[in-house]
């Protein structure tokens, strides 16, 4: 099962989508739209995002339908006339998609994704769209931090109990995979996505028992092979000695200690200890987990302060974007029957028209810098040099290649990330990369503002 095959997808959206959608109806406004989703600017300190949700979203869309029983529920609402609902009845999306394929990296202003539809169609969709990729963008932004944190060091999703809700730690543990994690504790992810999953024990665990090295010896017993012992609950010292004791025993019986997990305290210090503890009893392949609030941050002080960390399993802070739980994204109308359109408000200006993002490069196979341009083949459009980074993924409704696995997904983002030039990957970022915007979009644009100012001048006038 999907996850959005839980509930209804084509309720997944704000009132007032369709609201607009009725009224269009009623005007007989149904000529070809063109929406741009990007996110505005970037939350503090980061300086790129991680484009994901594309393949989940395209599911959704491919065979989205009214159901009998949300139709009935709209006519509850005693809003919409019986034209409308019939009108829902036989909705379908038949419109074109063009994305930045998920595991890219993008930046601000740039459109990760452009819908062109009849205007209902691609209005209807809008609240999907946005939760979707920004739901997945934010995780995937926010765990690359992580990743790059960690310095090669093995990564793990822990975060589902903390997770705002079920959907969100699906996505966190999609999202974290496809930046470089090894796996999540998350076993519904693990079933729908294949994703690898991990685990070791809690605390209550190892208090149920009368002793320490009772719980280590229980669980040993029961897991002979894939053991982890978690011991800072008492003394994570004698927890570690403990631990040798008890891998001494496993030894002894065709058994293996894996690893042990520290969880609280002087996470750094306490991991050299015991890595002293571990080597001096010949354990020097049992491995060092470390758990218990961390984040990026957290990650690059440990290794500042030469900790003997082999593998971080990371929670509540990434599964729920900690310090940027939001992304400002926005979806805008740029196009409608053949003619640019614009948003004007103070603060939220959009780029008018269908668009493409060019990617440069510099001579060491670098990012160097982005181009914001008109779609080649639309008017005042030309043709440009650079990589192009805007994909069709959607015609007629339907997907126009198959799913892409997230192995190939996590592959690109690994291949994408090394080209990210460190400046940019830096956890406090100072710098921002530079994204230009084509002379001919320039021109567009303002021809178009100054066309919308003097049109709503006369309608004033003329009132």
């Amino acid at each position: 099962m999907k996850p959005w095959e839980r509930y209804s997808p084509e309720l997944v959206t704000d009132l007032y989508e369709l609201t607009m959608a009725a009224s269009y109806l009623d005007e007989g406004m149904s000529g070809e739209a063109t929406f741009s989703l990007f996110i505005r600017d970037y939350p503090e300190f980061r300086s790129y995002f991680v484009s994901a949700g594309l393949q989940r979203l395209l599911e959704v869309l491919e065979c989205l339908r009214f159901e009998a029983g949300s139709i009935e529920y709209l006519k509850s609402l005693g809003m919409f006339s019986a034209g409308f609902l019939e009108y829902l009845r036989g909705f379908r999306f038949s419109g074109t998609v063009r994305a930045i394929a998920e595991g890219r990296i993008f930046f601000s202003q740039e459109p990760v994704l452009e819908v062109t539809a009849p205007l209902i169609e691609a209005q209807v969709i809008e609240t999907l769209v946005m939760n979707t990729i920004q739901a997945e963008t934010l995780f995937a932004s926010k765990a690359a931090r992580v990743f790059h944190a960690a310095r090669g060091k093995g990564l793990i999703d822990f975060g589902m109990r903390r997770a705002h809700g079920v959907d969100a730690a699906l996505s966190a543990a999609r999202a974290s995979y496809i930046v470089g994690f090894m796996g999540t504790s998350d076993l519904l992810a693990g079933r729908i996505y294949g994703i690898p999953v991990f685990g070791t024990m809690a605390h209550s665990y190892v208090t149920s028992f009368d002793r320490e090295i009772d719980s280590f010896l229980a669980f040993a017993k029961t897991f002979p092979n894939n053991t982890i012992f978690l011991i800072d609950t008492y003394d994570t010292v004698a927890g570690a000695k403990k631990a040798v004791a008890a891998a001494g025993i496993m030894a002894r019986t065709g058994g293996k200690l894996l690893g042990v997990r520290l969880d609280s305290g002087d996470l750094a210090g306490l991991s050299r200890q015991v890595r002293q503890i571990l080597d001096r009893a010949g354990f020097h392949d049992v491995k060092i987990m470390a758990s218990g609030g961390l984040d990026e941050f957290e990650l690059e002080a440990m290794a500042g302060e030469g900790a003997e960390i082999d593998v971080y399993a990371v929670g509540t802070k990434v599964d729920v974007s900690a310090d940027a739980p939001y992304l400002d994204i926005a979806y805008k109308l740029v196009d409608y029957d053949r003619k640019p359109v614009l948003k004007l408000s103070s603060g939220k200006k959009t780029w008018v028209g269908k668009k493409q993002v060019l990617r440069f490069y510099d001579a060491a196979g670098k990012m160097h810098h982005d181009r914001l341009c008109m779609t080649p083949g639309v008017e005042g459009g030309g043709a440009e040099s650079g990589e192009p980074l805007l994909e069709l993924v959607m015609k007629g409704g339907k997907r126009v290649r198959r799913p892409e696995t997230l192995g190939e997904i996590r592959a690109r983002f690994s291949s994408e990330f090394e080209r990210l030039p460190e400046k940019y990957r830096a956890l406090r970022a100072t710098e921002k990369y530079p994204v230009e915007v084509c002379e001919s979009l320039q021109n567009l644009d303002q021809k178009t503002a100054e066309e919308k100012k003097r049109l709503e001048v006369d309608s004033v006038l003329g009132a």
